[in-house]
């Protein structure tokens, strides 16, 4: 099944998509992560094109979607999931699931609230909407920079932008990091080093501090609606923990949670176990 490699003007903005299988067919919209893009999909697209019509955006100033200056475009949660569903909107679909990784499950949940009726189910992989999630250890210094915004705070949520740190983020939890291709990562630490990049993801990196305070109404939507869960969660994340996962059994008693021995990038090396319960879990809830 091939592979299309795809623009939508939204916003004024280049939105850059693949997209693969047949649209009369199921679809999933996938949600990238930080600070990854639709890239990240690569090996786990063609696995469901067969069955699934499957989209994949890049986020603005994300991968090949435009990147606009901070003082162009107001890179805040909220924003981002309004420039999503306004892509939906032009791209005409019908009802969908939704695949949230990292930055992808504040996107994913703000459309689900928007889009009530459309959003049937939900894949989330290492896509976190619990307190639960949040490893300590990890967002100590992020809880710091939201509540005072000053250099001292600034100073260790900047060295997340660092190679190491992105290499670090898709090798941590890998018990074997010879299966995790360098491509994603060299991919990523490029266009994290372009000009501009660093106050994009500043922004994004402060205005995260709205998630928690959303989470509520996002677990309400999950008791509210009862879409399908599937979560799919690399078990040694020390991002976003597995206990986040479990969470969700608490809102969706159903939900299907599968903790695997991988990191927070789990896809670079269960691309194919992910598939398989996708697979199995899709058709229950989107037609």
């Amino acid at each position: 099944m091939a592979i299309r490699y795809r623009r939508e003007t939204v916003e004024g903005l280049s939105v850059f998509y693949r997209e693969a299988g047949d649209p009369a067919r199921p679809t999933l919209l996938l949600l990238h992560g930080y600070p990854t893009s639709s890239v990240m999909f690569r090996d786990l697209i063609p696995l469901l094109a067969d069955d699934f019509h499957v989209i994949a955006p890049d986020l603005p100033g994300f991968g090949q979607t435009d990147m606009p200056s901070v003082h162009e475009f107001d890179y805040t949660f909220e924003h981002l999931a309004e420039v999503v569903d306004k892509f939906v909107g032009q791209l005409g679909l019908g009802t969908f699931g939704i695949y949230v990784q990292d930055y992808g499950s504040p996107v994913g949940f703000r459309l689900a609230l928007r889009r009530p009726d459309q959003v049937r189910a939900i894949v989330t992989q290492n896509g976190n909407a619990y307190e639960e999630g949040l490893v300590p250890e990890f967002w100590a210094p992020l809880r710091e920079f939201w509540a005072d915004w000053n250099p001292t705070t600034e100073a260790p949520v900047a060295a997340a932008l660092s190679e190491e740190a992105t290499r670090w983020q898709y090798l941590h939890g890998e018990t074997d990091p010879e299966l995790v291709s360098p491509d994603a990562m060299t991919l990523d630490i490029t266009l994290l080093a372009r000009p501009g990049a660093r106050e994009v993801q500043l922004q994004l990196f402060h205005d995260y501090r709205t998630n928690p305070p959303s989470y509520p109404a996002w677990q309400a939507f999950l008791r509210d609606r009862h879409p399908g869960v599937l979560a799919v969660w690399g078990g040694n994340d020390q991002i976003f923990g597995p206990d986040g996962a479990r969470a969700f059994a608490r809102d969706v008693p159903d939900a299907e949670i599968h903790l695997l021995d991988a990191g927070h990038f789990a896809l670079e090396t269960q691309a194919a176990t992910v598939a398989a319960l996708i697979r199995d879990f899709l058709p229950k809830h989107v037609k």
